[in-house]
């Protein structure tokens, strides 16, 4: 059986995947990628943590909190890339600093 630690590594090193493309890209559909990559480091981590807390035991309260921050998630990204089309039909561009340039 797979234990604890293994989850918590990968929880970790999806964490710092998505942080990486927080700080390092420009392109908005990455950064929306890179915030879904953190929300599912934070589930993994929720789920792991509610597997692990009794022995043959896996609270469902943990479960049902993780399928609706999934839901919320996709519709989150839904609007996400909503504003990313229109950004680039008006602009050109999906590049964030050249549109937080042109606020005013």
């Amino acid at each position: 059986m797979i234990g604890l630690n293994f989850y918590l590594i990968t929880s970790i090193i999806l964490f710092i995947i998505g942080i990486y493309c927080l700080a390092v890209k420009r392109n908005m559909i990455r950064l929306i990628i890179g915030i879904e990559i953190i929300t599912n480091a934070a589930n993994l981590n929720f789920i792991s943590f509610s597997a692990y807390a009794k022995e043959g035991f896996v609270d469902p309260l943990a479960r049902s909190f993780v399928i609706m921050s999934i839901i919320i998630g996709a519709c989150i990204v839904a609007v996400g890339l909503t504003i990313a089309v229109f950004a680039y039909r008006h602009y050109d561009t999906l590049d964030v600093r050249k549109l937080s340039k042109l606020r005013w």
